[in-house]
């Protein structure tokens, strides 16, 4: 594991990345445009107790900020570009918190132009957006902040009348600009990405190396997320996933509590976040070391999906390609080995139209229900559109999706060959779309049945 990637060095790699991309946002802006954007609140745990804070992920993207009450205002066509409000100094708080860089330390470290306490937000808001006529702010989403921004605007008109200044009239989502600069990264955030897969490669290995029999899917979750956490990473990206047996075949399954079993397989979902970048990776295998020959089938099945899929994964090419190569993979597989029906009256005697049929009635979802993956980057279902003007979105250089194939077979599917009931299998990867072939960023977590019986229960 290389040794320049820990904490403190992670946060001066996100003050780098956030100025660069807030040099990319300026110059996709006009000068009369202004971009604000709040951070996540808090929330509780419980009574006395509040969940471990994450700032909102396009604040991380434009500040590396990391603590609550901030808002950010970025004006390019002003003399002090980027403006921050954030948490003022408060000694007695801060013996229960910690200490706050406060306005101070926005300026020195984070590089704003000015900074001011959250509080004086609504104060000095209307004077901020004296000379701005399209202001890109996400209404609807917070009612309290809605009504701070819609007070600002009126005052700001009623100081226009006697400056002539423009005020706000267009109000646009930031979707629009800020998560399209989101969904292309920066060689910057593909560092932490590329950490982010290395740690979460050692986190899936030593969950193989530790699964037999009669081990609890809970101890699987705790080791992958120990080795996360031991490597530096900030925390899982979501919440792991550990389904042996028919758990697997419920898509989201998070209890992990359930014993791992003999003959079953186990599908492990699980991905750290390294700088607040995060991998999502999921592999399944054996919990007694060797596939059955129907695990096999179907394992071969899902992984020949994402090998096809993932060559997909090129500029041009588009979202609905990558998932429809992967679709066609699967359904042809599941009609050879009987989980889909061989015929239909129209086109018993053509294989490729009756698989299109299949498709077009989608009868495919019954065991492949879901998309072929996601954006991937400060969300592991990152910002960016899948589609545009009526057709799906084309891939270019520099952004990251994940391909993840499956296939699900409930345990009371009576219309199922009775060898696969029971049965969830998925493989996923973190793909970068390259100036050519695909960068599959996941590639040295096992994947290859052999290499995988090799593995499984050869640890402590």
């Amino acid at each position: 594991m290389r040794d320049d990637f820990h904490p403190p060095f992670e946060q001066e790699r996100l003050l780098a990345i956030a100025r660069r991309n807030r040099e990319r946002l300026f110059e996709v802006l006009g000068e009369d445009e202004a971009v604000l954007v709040f951070t996540a609140p808090l929330v509780a745990r419980n009574a006395d107790a509040d969940h471990r804070y994450r700032p909102s992920s396009d604040v991380i993207h434009l500040s590396a900020w990391l603590e609550p009450d901030c808002a950010l205002l970025l004006r390019p066509g002003a003399e002090e570009r980027f403006v921050m409000f954030v948490q003022g100094r408060d000694p007695d708080k801060e013996v229960w918190t910690g200490p706050r860089p406060g306005p101070e330390g926005a300026v020195e470290r984070w590089g704003a132009d000015a900074a001011y306490p959250y509080a004086e937000l609504a104060e000095r808001l209307p004077d901020l957006l004296q000379g701005v006529s399209t202001l890109h702010y996400r209404f609807a989403e917070d009612a309290e902040r809605d009504r701070l921004v819609v007070g600002a605007i009126a005052a700001a008109r009623r100081k226009a009348r006697d400056n002539g200044l423009d005020v706000p009239d267009t109000f646009v989502d930031p979707v629009r600009v800020l998560h399209e600069l989101r969904l292309v990264k920066t060689e910057g955030e593909l560092a932490l990405l590329r950490r982010a897969a290395a740690i979460t490669r050692e986190a899936h290995l030593a969950a193989m190396r530790a699964t037999r029999p009669g081990v609890g899917e809970y101890e699987i979750e705790a080791l992958i997320d120990y080795t996360f956490r031991r490597h530096g990473a900030v925390a899982p990206g979501y919440a792991t996933i550990v389904g042996g047996g028919a758990n697997a075949t419920t898509l989201h399954y998070v209890d992990n509590r359930d014993p791992l079993r003999a003959g079953d397989l186990v599908c492990v979902d699980a991905g750290c976040e390294v700088g607040f970048y995060t991998a999502d990776v999921t592999r399944t295998w054996p919990v007694d070391g060797r596939f059955t020959p129907a695990q096999r089938e179907l394992y071969d099945l899902v992984l020949d999906a994402l090998v096809q899929a993932t060559d997909e994964v090129r500029p041009g090419r588009t979202w609905k390609d990558v998932h429809d190569r992967a679709t066609r993979v699967l359904t042809e597989g599941m009609v050879r080995l009987g989980l889909l029906p061989a015929w239909t009256p129209d086109c018993e005697h053509d294989e490729e139209a009756h698989v299109d049929w299949l498709i077009e009635e989608k009868k495919h979802k019954r065991y492949f229900m879901h998309g072929i993956g996601h954006w991937l980057g400060l969300d592991v279902h990152d910002a960016g559109a899948y589609a545009g003007g009526g057709r799906s979105r084309e891939l270019a250089p520099g952004m990251v999706m994940t391909v993840e194939p499956g296939l699900y077979v409930a345990p009371d599917d009576e219309d199922a060959p009775e060898r696969f009931r029971g049965m969830g299998i998925r493989i996923e990867d973190d793909v970068l779309v390259t100036e050519g072939d695909p960068e599959v960023l996941t590639a040295d977590i096992p994947r290859d049945p052999e290499a995988i019986e090799a593995l499984v229960g050869r640890g402590g």
